[in-house]
């Protein structure tokens, strides 16, 4: 399944990595698409965020190690200066610190090197959408640290969900738009919005990727639609 930005136009993609290889591959795979743009390249943090200024991309996809400013810190900087941008981790390493850090700093998305390529391109078009992806291993990850340091009722925040926002919550877990979801619910955009914004404030978390990680903990996922 194509997927667009909300504006039905393709979906514009920053790479970003200190590595011209590693960015020559992840073009590579990023070309399969042809609703998907890469736009511009960059070697390091400071280099994205002048070229997301200047491009203005709707992902940008950061190496977490990279010279002059890294990865993690330069998602910091993206929710700062560049809000609008959606922001994607792709790396090598899959530590729980890394991991949980990028998230905490705001990043909608983190994908392993080692994944799949098809996850690279899941994790653009849902990003590229409004939405927010964890890789099938990175969310495994996730899921075994919150399992590892809950109590014996992980899920009892849920019982407060209705049925309906139980199924919105499972479309964000997907890495679902809204509009994917209002499409999938047969509801209105503006309903699955408010919907959302009821499953944020009742599970108490910050964000959708908090929410898709509650909803992957619950097992609450459906398969994505390729």
């Amino acid at each position: 399944m194509e997927e667009t930005t909300a504006t039905g136009r393709p979906v514009r993609v920053l790479v970003a990595d200190d590595e011209a290889m590693v960015r020559a591959g992840v073009r590579a795979i990023l070309a399969r698409d042809p609703q998907v743009d890469v736009v511009a390249e960059a070697g390091d943090g400071h280099e994205a965020l002048a070229l997301a200024r200047r491009h203005r991309p709707d992902v940008a996809l950061l190496d977490i190690q990279m010279p002059g400013l890294d990865g993690l810190t330069a998602v910091g900087r993206f929710r700062r200066e560049a809000p609008a941008v959606g922001v994607i981790m792709l790396t090598t390493f899959g530590q729980d610190d890394f991991i949980a850090r990028a998230l905490e700093e705001g990043a909608d998305g983190f994908l392993l090197k080692a994944d799949d390529p098809r996850e690279l391109l899941n994790g653009v078009r849902a990003v590229g959408a409004g939405g927010a992806y964890l890789s099938p291993r990175v969310a495994g990850r996730v899921i075994a640290g919150m399992r590892a340091h809950r109590s014996a009722h992980p899920h009892r925040s849920l019982d407060r969900l209705t049925e309906r926002e139980r199924d919105v919550l499972a479309g964000l877990g997907s890495g679902l738009s809204n509009a994917e979801i209002a499409g999938e619910l047969h509801l209105v955009e503006g309903t699955v919005k408010a919907h959302v914004s009821a499953v944020l404030t009742k599970l108490g978390v910050r964000n959708r990727v908090e929410a898709a990680i509650a909803a992957h903990t619950a097992g609450l996922i459906r398969p994505r639609r390729d």
